[in-house]
């Protein structure tokens, strides 16, 4: 990888570690395919967001399916003159 090389000098290659695109530890083909070199804290983030879409909990603006609470509910009546 090109990049990793002009971003990370030799001293901070440990810095990089080998993700999995498909989050499959099992799908290693020879050709590296599903392989990228990503640093640490790249990676770490990049297995954050698979777990919140896994859970719902990606910060959408919509409300999850088990959520009631809407904190702006009554906010429209509270700004209309009366």
């Amino acid at each position: 990888m090109v990049g990793a090389r002009e971003r990370f000098p030799r001293a901070n290659l440990r810095e990089l570690t080998v993700h999995h695109r498909d989050y499959n530890h099992h799908n290693n083909p020879e050709n590296g395919s599903n392989w990228e070199l990503l640093c640490l804290y790249c990676h770490d983030n990049e297995h954050q967001r698979q777990l919140e879409a896994a859970t719902g909990a990606g910060g959408s603006d919509s409300l999850s399916p088990g959520s009631t609470h809407s904190p702006f509910a009554g906010l429209k009546s509270l700004l209309t003159k009366k």
